[in-house]
């Protein structure tokens, strides 16, 4: 998906996606749980505590 579109679905300008994919913008909790949901996945996950399986990764 392009930073375009994401940052229409998300209802942010593309310089902001540019920056969370950077590194050099914090997501905020709405924006979390505004792209677990467009990307039908739990925050665990989209936060790189658990693999596609659920699997936990910090234990």
């Amino acid at each position: 998906m392009s930073q375009a579109k994401l940052a229409q679905k998300l209802n942010v300008t593309q310089r902001t996606v540019s920056r969370f994919e950077l590194e050099q913008h914090d997501l905020g909790t709405q924006d979390v749980i505004a792209i677990c949901r467009l990307f039908e996945v739990s925050a665990d996950y989209l936060l790189g505590l658990e693999d596609e399986a659920g699997n936990k990764k910090f234990l």
